[in-house]
């Protein structure tokens, strides 16, 4: 009989997740020390450019952090101890209380691993260890190793790029290009309120704030498209070179079916849009991004299927991005196809990533991005790593089962942070454990030969190498 004791010498020991000798000799040579290139995450510029000091292990860990938000609503607890005005340790202890709880959800995990690789803490968070541990992490925040540029480090991060509206200044980005030596920050253009049309009181206010940031006077559709182009322009001076956009689906119509001067003057006059109306003025305004996109060689990346902001009393309340998200059922495949064929068909489609966030769309992503690669550029479309709620082991797994079944696994350009939350980047270990795991079993179950030299070029490429390959930062 095992022991209790040796039970939990396994938990996140040195081959966490590694069920064999050819997996852990993956993850442990070609996997493990490599750099991070987090091509994805809505870390804050000014905390990056400012080296920001976290005074609590509350302020870096929970604020913001709507996955344990979740959690610890699910359990029962009043919301003061989670956007509320609890104390920071008070809250965390909440947090620590809630912990135990969230077994085989990957919080449990996530919160474990960040333990040990940030704070050399082997110790289970529970209501009994939480006062230590808030204790102990917070009084080792104070320490310029564990400042905002010093958590990155740890973590190897070589690159990361924020997600940034349109009409954002860059200015956090232009001071990290000398504040922060170790890990170079770059902008992505975010351009989903340009196209938010549903209420035209608040897009008229966003247009405004647009035409100040492009000085460029917005009074019809084609002033729009010249303020975007203008936008597009800025951020490329400044490094960009990705675009990203939250869409429930990609919409397709015939170019010309509605008249997108008419659309925006009627809502710009104040007047809400029919349906069709608002879903004409995403796919056209989105189809001239996406031309400009071309024009700059940037890539192009749409998360699609999430349905947000459920709970209108709570949003009422807390305001979006609190936890009141959910998997949308949205279709997808048609018209995705009509979107990336028009573009395709004057060859102006940019390299794209698509991401879905309802796993029964796996197998229509790893097909569809097939269609579009035309061999002028290594994995020129890419089906996305598993995004959201779906950035869990069963996730990750058939994320990368379906690729591997229906494209080619070894030109994916790998892993994705998607957080608010410097403390998040032992996702990506957890990633590249699940990789190599899948890979050592099939050389175990005789699926794949036990050639170390090759299946470790193709890990180490998944975790780092196609990934500054690709984007070519």
């Amino acid at each position: 009989m095992i022991s209790a004791t040796a039970n939990q010498s396994k938990f996140l020991s040195e081959d966490f997740l590694l069920k064999s000798d050819f997996a852990k000799m993956l993850y442990h040579d070609f996997a493990a020390k490599l750099p991070i290139i987090d091509y994805h995450c809505h870390l804050s510029p000014q905390d990056i450019a400012t080296n920001r000091k976290f005074n609590t292990i509350s302020e870096v860990w929970l604020a913001g952090d709507h996955y344990k938000w979740r959690a610890m609503r699910t359990l029962g607890i009043n919301e003061k101890f989670i956007t509320g005005k609890a104390s920071d340790e008070e809250k965390f202890q909440k947090w620590a209380e809630t912990v135990p709880y969230t077994l085989r959800n990957p919080l449990y995990h996530w919160t474990h691993l960040e333990l040990q690789r940030y704070f050399g803490i082997n110790d289970l968070l529970s209501a009994d260890s939480g006062k230590v541990i808030y204790q102990e992490t917070s009084s080792l925040l104070q320490s310029p190793d564990f400042h905002t540029q010093g958590l990155l480090k740890k973590m190897n991060v070589e690159l990361v790029c924020s997600t940034d509206d349109p009409i954002d200044s860059l200015e956090f980005h232009k001071i990290a290009a000398t504040s922060s030596p170790d890990t170079k920050l770059l902008p992505t253009f975010r351009p989903d309120k340009v196209y938010a049309v549903e209420s035209s009181t608040q897009y008229k206010a966003y247009i405004e704030k647009l035409a100040t940031a492009s000085s460029i006077e917005i009074k019809n559709y084609d002033d729009l498209v010249s303020a975007l182009k203008n936008r597009i322009n800025y951020f490329a001076e400044n490094g960009g070179s990705l675009s990203d956009h939250g869409l429930e689906q990609l919409y397709f119509f015939e170019l010309g079916a509605l008249d997108i001067h008419a659309i925006y003057l009627k809502v710009n006059d104040g007047n809400e849009l029919s349906q069709e109306e608002i879903q004409y003025f995403k796919f056209h305004t989105l189809y001239e991004l996406c031309k400009m996109y071309h024009a700059k060689g940037w890539t192009q990346q749409f998360h699609l299927g999430a349905l947000r902001n459920t709970n209108k009393r709570m949003l009422a309340t807390l305001g979006p991005d609190t936890g009141f998200d959910s998997i949308g059922d949205f279709s997808q495949a048609r018209a995705m196809a009509s979107f990336l064929n028009l573009l395709d068909s004057t060859d102006q489609l940019s390299k794209t990533i698509l991401y879905n966030l309802n796993p029964s769309d796996n197998e229509v992503l790893a097909t569809m991005v097939g269609n579009f690669n035309d061999g002028s550029v290594k994995g020129k479309v890419q089906f996305g790593s598993a995004w959201w709620f779906l950035d869990q082991k069963d996730g990750m797994e058939k994320q990368i089962n379906a690729l591997s079944n229906m494209g080619l696994l070894s030109c994916f350009v790998g892993m994705l942070t998607d957080s608010r939350s410097f403390l998040s980047f032992p996702r990506h270990e957890y990633f590249r454990r699940i990789l190599c795991n899948l890979i050592g079993q099939d050389v175990e179950n005789g699926e794949l030969p036990a050639d170390e030299a090759w299946l470790g070029k193709i890990v180490s490429d998944i975790s780092y190498h196609n990934a500054k390959e690709y984007f070519k930062f």
